[in-house]
């Protein structure tokens, strides 16, 4: 059994890192400062000149098919580059990108949303969850009721990513209700904020804040239904699903830089005239850390290799993001200790990735329901122990 990468994943590996350490962590002082003043740590225009940067190295739309401009990346190779884009706290992420339902437009929503969302030249958000309809998303409770040729929008989305700045949203809404969102009774639209939606900021403890979007007799040409009327649950759960593993891939970068941070301080900071790493309180806070570390790191491939080999990945990439989120908050809590009053000050990420990492448990699938997926694929025969 090899566990090495190969020469290409290392060599892939080892220029997105050259990248991050040369372009990015230089940014991270002044991302602190701003965050501190309650400014954006990186502007839109920044992120762009990074991107673009990024793009003469090659690196642009990792996910995004070679067709339509990107570099199509196996899974295994994209957690890769995800790990280390979370060495830093600076809210970088490589363009090329478009949500991956978007691939299911016709050619007509393709020009108008998809290549140009590729481009960066559009911003996207997907909207499904709702006040009463988080974790419970068949619950949703937005209606879409025909109207001729176009269909009518009512309700509200919140905790929208992007839903502050994007200029289109991938909305789910309910069609028929009489079927059940599940059974084809939801569908998904392409909704321009020009059409009437608003947002509304919604301030959380981590940096920057998802939105509420308010839909009041929007309307929307049939023209712009993404798929199949009916199809809108199924899409959603594809959206949802991809960041099961690109999630923890994240937390395992964020993990691995504390905790080198961890290993300086225990090896600098003096007390009672010895280095505190001296102390088995410290040695072992940092030897759990290691070991879950490495356990994650295992997860997290495994459910990018389930996915690159073409079986069902829901299993693997529920265990990961479940072991994954609740590995980077304990590693995160444990290097704020070490640092002790220093770790909780905003002159260091430490703090700032304790705020991040929370939402990790929450966000894309919360723990409970990853123990709920993992459990009942058990108790009904549809994986077995140690397959």
């Amino acid at each position: 059994m090899d566990f090495a990468l190969s020469d290409e994943e290392r060599a892939i590996r080892d220029t997105v890192r050259s990248f991050v350490v040369k372009e990015i962590l230089p940014l991270e002082d002044t991302v602190l400062r701003r965050e501190r003043a309650h400014e954006p740590g990186l502007r839109l225009e920044e992120l762009r000149e990074l991107q673009q940067k990024a793009r003469k190295f090659g690196f642009w739309g990792l996910a995004t098919p070679e067709e339509y401009g990107g570099m199509g990346l196996p899974a295994v190779l994209q957690s890769l580059i995800w790990t280390e884009l979370g060495r830093t706290i600076v809210p970088f992420r490589f363009g090329g990108e478009a949500d991956n339902i978007l691939f299911f437009a016709n050619d007509a929503q393709k020009e108008e949303f998809l290549l140009p969302t590729i481009e960066g030249t559009r911003i996207s958000c997907f909207a499904i969850t709702e006040p009463g309809a988080g974790s419970d998303a068949a619950n949703i409770k937005m209606s879409a009721r025909q109207d001729g040729d176009d269909w009518i929008l009512n309700g509200e989305k919140t905790f929208i990513t992007n839903g502050n700045e994007a200029d289109f949203a991938i909305v789910v809404a309910v069609t028929d209700r009489s079927l059940g969102a599940r059974k084809g009774g939801a569908t998904a639209f392409l909704v321009d904020r020009s059409m009437g939606w608003r947002s509304e900021f919604i301030q959380t403890m981590g940096e920057g804040g998802p939105a509420s979007l308010i839909f009041e007799d929007v309307r929307v040409p049939s023209r712009n239904i993404l798929g199949a009327v009916g199809q809108g649950f199924e899409l959603g759960m594809q959206w949802i699903g991809k960041g099961r593993y690109t999630i923890p891939s994240h937390a395992i970068g964020i993990a691995e830089r504390a905790l080198e941070m961890a290993l300086d301080h225990a090896r600098t900071r003096e007390t009672f005239g010895r280095a505190i790493g001296e102390n088995q309180a410290i040695q072992w806070m940092i030897a759990d850390s290691e070991v879950e570390l490495e356990a994650a790191r295992m997860l997290v491939l495994r459910a990018a290799w389930t996915v690159d080999s073409g079986r069902d990945p829901r299993h693997a990439s529920s265990m990961a993001k479940l072991y994954g989120a609740n590995m980077v908050n304990n590693v995160v809590d444990r290097v704020l200790q070490i640092h002790g009053g220093m770790g909780y000050t905003r002159e260091l990420p430490i703090e700032r990735w304790y705020r991040q990492v929370r939402l990790y448990r929450i966000f894309e699938g919360t723990d409970e329901m990853q123990r709920l997926i993992i459990s009942r694929d058990l108790l009904r025969g549809y994986t077995m122990i140690g397959l």
